[in-house]
């Protein structure tokens, strides 16, 4: 255990603006969750303005860590935090982009299981995120990274079994190209939330 509140007198702003961070990047696999449910009458509107605000927050992040002198954390872990979880809803965007290219060629493509990982994935960041302010507990925020972990390998082995199907279908090569291509954005989105949970991890262990 360990007080973070004890080395910054009370100042939580990195916190709030880490925690905002977390859950835009929750709340855009939300919307890819509902993309899929719906391509037809989705846009990039969402994605785009989630996205945009978690940008505005990575850089109010890294412009605060130029003009605080003493933060709660050691600066390039959380500039490293920051970057990963802006990372989720980039990464989400350019999916949903890549997907409205193509509606007619993943019509019938059933991307369900590897949105149930994301959202699996996004919630555990999102708790781990919000811990970082109340002295998490060591073993604890191991077993929640290990879950990730879990689920990334999860992610790995569906995306064999996809690309398994996929190559032995009779889909055309284009479509084989564009589904390929999808598949490898979402593994990526569940590689970046490992990537979030790793960091947090690290933080916890150096300070425990």
């Amino acid at each position: 255990m360990f007080s973070l509140q004890k080395l910054i007198g009370g100042d939580e702003i990195f916190f709030e603006l880490l925690e905002q961070s977390a859950e835009e990047a929750r709340e855009s696999v939300r919307v890819l969750v509902r993309l899929l449910a719906a391509p037809s009458e989705s846009s990039l509107d969402d994605f785009a303005m989630l996205r945009k605000k978690d940008k505005r927050i990575t850089e109010d992040i890294s412009a605060r860590l130029t003009t605080t002198f003493v933060t709660p954390l050691e600066r390039e872990d959380i500039e490293a935090l920051s970057n990963a979880l802006y990372k989720i809803p980039k990464t989400l965007e350019k999916f949903g982009e890549r997907l409205l290219l193509c509606p007619d060629r993943v019509r019938n493509v059933d991307f369900t299981r590897q949105a149930n990982l994301l959202v699996r994935a996004a919630d555990v960041v999102t708790v781990m995120v919000k811990q970082l302010r109340k002295s998490p507990d060591l073993e604890k925020v191991k077993e929640q990274n290990d879950q990730l972990q879990y689920l990334e390998g999860e992610a790995d082995r569906l995306m064999v079994e996809l690309l398994r199907d996929l190559y032995k279908g009779e889909k055309d090569a284009v479509s084989v190209i564009a589904l390929k291509d999808l598949y490898d954005l979402l593994e990526k989105v569940i590689d970046r939330c490992r990537d979030a949970g790793n960091v947090i991890f690290h933080i916890v262990l150096k300070n425990s």
